[in-house]
Order: structure tokens, then sequence, then C-alpha cells
């Protein structure tokens, strides 16, 4: 045993220089998997299939990190405006306000080389099923193919808000597919191997793990600079940050707290924060039934008064994200500016008092939006601590938003959008009666809704959806929390991440814009 244990010390002795010149070898010779012209993401989300396909696209700004990428719009939120030209290379409102007419680029062609045409417009309206898919199906008419070149949308009656929800991110309709290669594959194999006209064509697609995408260099608008994309889901924010700082990736998504600390001191690397267009906010499901004590305002407020915001601010986002009452982010066309209440957990405890309930009370399930599981806890403890007991309910992604569309998680959801648009947008899909994630309304407020969309004089349009926020505000109909500046972290190798090219967009884009040094 002696002789033996002996004979290893001196092998191991021995592999030592050579051992010493591998690992320098390992800190001066890149990783191979940055490879050059290679552009690399590790995600906070686990990828989606539906994310390849507009059709379905969600009241939220996730899906455009694949959609800005792969597909395009006839008019889309760019660096130069929130309604940007683009596969339209210009459009004319009717002076009775009732017709939008396209005019398409000649030179716009999907990554089949086939052309982008009036027909493959209307066939993408049509079978639209996303965010707004019923407001903008009860708004629109009739989409005519006028010629190869130009097609008009046609409204049942004037509609201010139509080029919002249309051309921004407040929902995915005014993004194009081509027609025939959908019939031809359908919906299911459009998934599988989607063609678009964006600046990147699918190269390959694992779900839930990995999309590689490859440079179209006969995009319209100009042929990308690095030659490809590789995103990959690591929802684990240590994960990330460890293969950033490994070399395996370029760029990480949603870095909060301590570790976004670090990589701020680490040299070659650096951390961007852009500010959303978008709030975090409670939604409290429960307070449209009587019994439920989140019925009772009081109840609602205390919550409010309970959460120290600017501390979960500083814990999760180093500070940089913005205080906000209101759910519509100040940014917005008709938004209201309201500041949040105090926190003061000895009101909060008064108003539970006030209402009958002197010990708190079981506040039931509390659903994190995938990933804040971490701010979900903090928001929970302050909860606890004036007597609101909740439970958390942690699940994936897509299962969250399937139950949440189907008004199954009951309690209390942290929820945050960044879609662009303006009050109208932001209201619809929350506030109102048919509001994909409303589970309940005020009858007030779907009759301001409905007003308002027909309205044309911009100042009692304006006075209406003020009322509407107003009402949400003093009814304490949900929480907000704060403007969510989003933290990212920036590997060596990028000369262009795209943070905040478009202004209060939360991803890298446009795509076609990144630069690796």
């Amino acid at each position: 045993m002696t002789s033996l244990s002996a004979h290893r010390r001196v092998l191991a002795l021995s592999l030592l220089p050579a051992l010493s010149l591998f690992l320098a070898l390992m800190v001066c010779i890149p990783p191979a998997f940055a490879a050059e012209g290679e552009l690399r993401w590790g995600l906070h989300v686990t990828l989606a299939p539906k994310w390849l396909d507009p059709a379905e696209t969600e009241a939220f700004n996730t899906p455009f990190m694949v959609l800005y990428a792969v597909h395009d719009a006839l008019v889309k939120p760019m660096p130069a405006g929130v309604l940007t030209p683009s596969l339209a290379e210009s459009w004319q409102e009717s002076k009775d306000h009732l017709s939008y007419t396209f005019n398409l680029r000649k030179n716009a062609r999907f990554h089949n080389g086939e052309p982008v045409t009036a027909e493959d417009v209307k066939f993408s309206f049509e079978r639209y099923k996303g965010a707004s898919a019923t407001l903008l199906k009860e708004k629109v008419k009739e989409v005519q193919a006028v010629s190869p070149t130009q097609a008009r949308f046609v409204l049942k009656e004037p509609w201010p808000d139509f080029m919002t929800f249309f051309g921004t991110t407040a929902s995915g309709a005014g993004w194009i597919v081509p027609k025939k290669y959908v019939e031809k594959v359908g919906d299911d194999g459009f998934k599988t191997a989607p063609v678009g006209a964006g600046p990147y064509k699918v190269v390959s697609f694992k779900p839930g793990v990995e999309l590689v995408l490859e440079a179209f260099d006969g995009y319209w608008r100009k042929a990308p600079s690095v030659k490809r994309l590789v995103m990959r889901s690591m929802p684990e924010e240590t994960t990330r940050a460890a293969a950033l700082r490994a070399g395996e990736v370029d760029i990480v998504y949603l870095l909060t707290g301590s570790t976004a600390e670090a990589l701020q001191k680490a040299p070659g690397y650096k951390v961007v924060a852009p500010l959303l267009s978008g709030a975090f906010w409670l939604e409290l499901t429960e307070q449209w039934d009587p019994k439920s004590p989140w019925h009772d305002r009081r109840v609602r407020l205390a919550a409010s008064h309970a959460i120290d915001r600017q501390a979960v601010n500083k814990a999760e986002t180093l500070g940089f994200s913005r205080l906000t009452g209101n759910f519509v982010p100040r940014i917005f066309q008709n938004a209201v500016a309201y500041e949040p209440p105090a926190y003061d957990p000895a009101r909060a405890k008064k108003l539970l008092a006030e209402a009958g309930y002197p010990n708190g009370f079981e506040g039931g399930d509390f659903y994190p939006f995938p990933p804040y599981n971490s701010m979900a806890e903090a928001i929970q403890g302050y909860l606890q601590a004036v007597g609101i007991r909740t439970q958390t309910r942690t699940m994936e992604r897509a299962t969250y938003f399937t139950q949440w569309r189907e008004k199954k998680l009951r309690g209390v959801i942290l929820v945050i959008t960044a879609t662009f648009g303006n009050a109208a947008t932001r209201l619809e899909p929350y506030a109102t009666r048919n509001g994909i994630y409303a589970y309940g309304s005020v009858p007030e407020i779907d009759d301001l809704y409905h007003r308002q969309g027909r309205e044309l004089d911009p100042k009692k349009r304006e006075a209406q959806l003020h009322q509407i926020q107003k009402i949400i505000h003093d009814q304490v109909i949900n929480i907000p929390i704060y403007d969510l500046a989003f933290i990212w972290g920036v590997g060596p190798r990028v000369a262009e991440p795209g943070a905040g090219l478009i202004p209060g967009y939360g991803y890298s884009a446009p795509a076609e814009d990144l630069r690796l040094k």
C-alpha cells in the first residue's frame, strides 16, 4: 500500500508541469464554442415553439426577441420610432378614417425566395389569434388584396387605435407569414420549420433548449453583420452568469442583485439596464368574489402599503427600476402618472383591522411571473409582515400563461408586460370585459373603454382614458410595483448588443444591427 501511494505521488508531481501548461492555455485560448461570426445568448426563459409563429403572439415582449429576428411586420417599433415602415414602405389613412392602405416593398422577400404580397398580408391577419385578436377582428370589416403590392384594411367604424394595436408590439397581428408555405405545411409544420421575412432564417430548433439562426443576406433593410445567432434556454440565473464568464454565451438576460453587482466588477464585462415600457404589478383575482377578503378595497390598499417597493427595487435591479402607481407606463400616450402609496406597514395593519381582519387572513396562492421568484418571495414577505399570508405556486412559463388565460390562477398573480402601445392597448387585455387576462371588470370601465374606442376628438378620448385609470387607481384594482429596468450581462466579444436601440424594448434588436468586435 505504501509503495503504491508513493508511486501515485511521484506520478502526480510529474504531471504538474503539463497540467500547469494546460490551464494556462485554457486561460489564453478563447473557447471553441465562441465561433467567429456567431453571437450567443443565455435566455432566462424556456424557448416556446409558438414564438416562431406570429399568429399566437402573447401580450408580452418575450416572443418578440424571436420575431424580430425571424419575421417582419408591415410596421413595427424601430430606432426611428414606434410606427416605423417595414414590409410596408408607406401607408395612408382614408379621409373618413374607415380604411388603411399599405404599400408593400417590392424587394421584400421570404426566406424561401417568394415575394411578400398582399395575399400574405390578408392571410396573416385572418389566421391571427393572439393578443387582442378578438378586438381587432371586431373592428376590422375585411382585408382586401388590392394588388400584389397593396393591401387595404377596411374598418367597421373609425377606430383611432388601429395602428397602435396593429403596428406595435401590443399584438402580433401586423407580422407577416407566407400564405402558400403555411398552407402547404400546416400550423404545426410551420412552428417546426418556419419561413419568415426577417433578417435571420431558422437553421435548427430544439424546443425548450436551443434555437439556431443564420443570416438572411436577402433581407430588404440590410444584410446582418453577425452571421449566426444562437439562443439557449438557461432558466437558472447562476447558470447564465457562469456561462457568460466562461465564454459559452455572449449576452445573458435577467441578472439580479449580487449576481449583477459581481459582473459589474469583472474586467471586460458590462451590465446594461434598459428601462422597459412596462411595469410589474399584482393582479388580485379574488377581488371579484364578494365573499373574499380581497373584495374589500381597504384590504387591497393595505397590501399596497405593505410593500417596500424601493427595497425590492434595490435588491432585484440595483435601484435602476422606476417606482410607479400605474401599470400603464407614463411614457405612453394618454397615461396618467401616479406615484405609489408610501411603504407604511402600520397603516396597512390599521386598514386590515378596519376591514375586519385584525389578525390578517389567508390570501390564497401567489403565482410569480416566471422566472421572477426571488422578487415574489420578497413581496410575499412584506405581505406576511402585516398578516396577509400567501402560498407560492411556481410553474413553467407556458403553463403559467395557459392557466392565466383560462382563468385558473386564483389568488395573487405577479405580472409584467413591456409591449409597446398607448393607454388603450395596455388597458384592453387586463381591465376590460373581453380582455384575454381579465378575471373581472368594472361596468363603468367597460363603457368608457367602448366609448373611447370610437371617439375621434383627442381631448375627449384622453379624458375617457384618464377616467379609466383613475377608477383603477382609486379602487386599487391592481397593485403596481415598478417599471422594470431589465439587467443584462454583456461579454467582451460584443461590439453592439442592441440594448436600448429601440427605446423601451427589452431585448437585442434590431437583430440586423448587432455587431461583434
